[in-house]
């Protein structure tokens, strides 16, 4: 019967230093598993730290937390998922700066991501 009984808890919103750390720190982060995935495809990818930071700001402002650090980098890298790849010459490198970020994100439909306040 207990384990029936719904629990209800609340927990405080991750800062700005934790939700970097989530996206660019753990062995499998969303950051890390993006390069690997262009590094298939013979592309090094990297990734501005201010574009990063942008990343986590919009996590932040949108109040997603952890889980909207995916969605947010989706909707940046889209694009580039599948372009790049059949447009790519040997051993190419590829910089996620913040102007890229800034404009693929403002196209995407990420802002109706937004929690409701």
């Amino acid at each position: 019967m207990i384990g029936r009984l719904p629990v209800v808890t609340f927990l405080n919103p991750l800062d700005r230093d934790s939700l970097r750390s989530i996206l660019t720190d753990p062995k499998n982060s969303i950051v890390k598993q993006y390069k690997k995935l262009f590094k298939i495809d013979n592309i090094e990818l990297s990734f501005d730290p201010k574009a990063l930071d942008f990343i986590v700001e919009k996590a932040l402002e949108f109040k997603l937390g952890a889980r909207g650090l995916r969605s947010i980098c989706e909707a940046i890298m889209l694009d580039a998922m599948f372009e790049l790849p059949s447009q790519a010459a040997k051993n190419e490198k590829v910089l996620i700066d913040l102007d890229y970020a800034t404009q693929k994100l403002s196209k995407s439909t990420v802002n109706h991501l937004k929690v409701a306040s």
